[in-house]
């Protein structure tokens, strides 16, 4: 397929990096997103994202002159659909942003096209949804116009290399259509391209994600194991990995993120008598914030009322500025609904929003004082923190650590009390 034009609808955390990579490898690209902020800030110099070695791109991109942004689409020769695929409070796919952005793409659609949907969906989306709106123009897929399936697989954080080095997965609504699809991806991708039909490419994304949920879910209960039966299982873990088949996850706060605390919910939607483990796992992950909640109030005697605990990360992982989803972020608003008075400090988003917490712009007045510390998330700067410098900065001499981030021993020495998620021995 003869590729001179893009149009990449969605310019969040995967398709700003992709519209970039593609137009930085010689393609004219039309980079389109309905949030009139997204544009204004890209058109200013700025950035509304963040993800190492992005800016840089982005800017090369644009300074190329092959990137332009745009509210509206235009024609191309290939559309990308990248936007958010979230759920409603009873866990059911809302796919708005999917339809509208295909719905955008209909008055341009021209005989020869290809449409690429990247956004996580449910099985046979493609076929089912995406499909029959674009057929509207008269045009029918897989013989007028190619249409197929590629998920993004990457890992925030490491989101540029891995656009180029990961294995992708292409599903077509016919085999011309995923062999379009590997002509656009072999443009930058250097992992293995493998081809299959669209639904196919669909289920394994979401088998991904799903199988991490599950494993995750039982890393989580055997914290909740280890605390019952005194036992760290910190420790346990550390052992029980050293079995050549065996690899148990680390416990946390919970499951977060527009990936893995999503996806699974589409399977069970799709199937629900089909899925009670992965309905389980989802539950098990969902109620873990409130475990982190039982930990803080037995760590503080109990009782959360008026207590000032500082909440180190707020990000759904570590190392990122996405608090999508974020079970941290969850742990801070039950504080606060059990009276406690939370300042937290998220050094990758400084200005997040959090009802009713007090977002702080530094560590130290984050640490100014509180009765006590949380470590929510693993971000390097938060681990590699002083417990001896900490101590200077803060009357709190109590820490509980929910993410398995801090040595114990060393902030012990320091002279504080240490709580950890999981560890039954305290």
């Amino acid at each position: 397929m003869d590729i001179k034009k893009i149009c990449v609808i969605g310019l969040g955390y995967i398709g700003l990096p992709t519209a970039s990579m593609l137009a930085t490898h010689g393609l004219r690209v039309v980079g389109v997103d309905v949030n009139p902020r997204v544009i204004e800030t890209l058109r200013g110099g700025g950035l509304h994202i963040h993800e190492p070695g992005l800016r840089t791109l982005v800017q090369a991109a644009l300074g190329s002159g092959n990137l332009t942004v745009s509210e509206t689409p235009e024609e191309a020769d290939v559309f990308m659909i990248v936007v958010p695929t979230p759920f409603y409070e009873d866990k059911r796919a809302d796919m708005r942003a999917v339809t509208a952005a295909t719905e955008a793409i209909v008055p341009y659609l021209h005989r020869g096209n290809l449409v690429v949907l990247e956004s996580t969906s449910p099985p046979r989306t493609t076929v089912d949804l995406l499909r029959p709106i674009l057929e509207r123009t008269g045009l029918k897929a897989g013989d007028d116009f190619y249409l197929c399936y590629s998920p993004e697989r990457v890992l925030p954080g490491q989101t540029l290399r891995e656009l180029i080095e990961n294995d992708r997965v292409i599903g077509g609504v016919n085999r011309p259509s995923a062999e379009a699809g590997r002509d656009l991806y072999s443009l930058f991708v250097r992992g293995e391209i493998m081809l299959t039909d669209a639904t196919t490419a669909e289920m394994v994304k979401l088998m991904e994600n799903t199988y991490r949920d599950i494993n995750i879910a039982i890393a989580n209960e055997f914290a909740r194991l280890a605390e019952r039966f005194g036992v760290d299982v910190w420790e346990a873990i550390s052992y029980a990995n050293r079995h050549p088949r065996v690899k148990i996850l680390r416990p946390g706060p919970g499951v977060g993120g527009h990936c893995i605390s999503v996806d699974p919910w589409f399977l069970v939607e799709a199937a629900p008598d089909l899925t009670p483990l992965i309905l389980t796992a989802r539950r098990v992950n969902d109620k873990q914030p409130t475990f982190v909640l039982h930990l803080v109030g037995r760590a503080l005697g109990g009782d959360l009322n008026g207590k000032r605990i500082a909440a180190l990360g707020l990000a759904f992982k570590a190392d990122v500025d996405d608090l999508r989803e974020s079970p941290a972020v969850e742990v801070a608003y039950l504080l606060s609904e059990h009276g406690a008075r939370v300042r937290a400090y998220e050094p990758f988003k400084p200005d997040a929003v959090v009802e009713g917490v007090e977002n702080m712009p530094t560590l130290a007045e984050a640490l100014a004082d509180a009765d006590a510390l949380l470590l929510l998330v693993a971000h390097t700067e938060l681990r590699k923190l002083d417990p001896a410098e900490v101590k200077q900065l803060t009357p709190a001499r109590i820490v509980i650590d929910a993410v398995g981030g801090w040595d114990a021993a060393q902030w012990r020495l320091a002279g504080f009390t240490v709580y950890r998620l999981g560890d039954g021995k305290e």
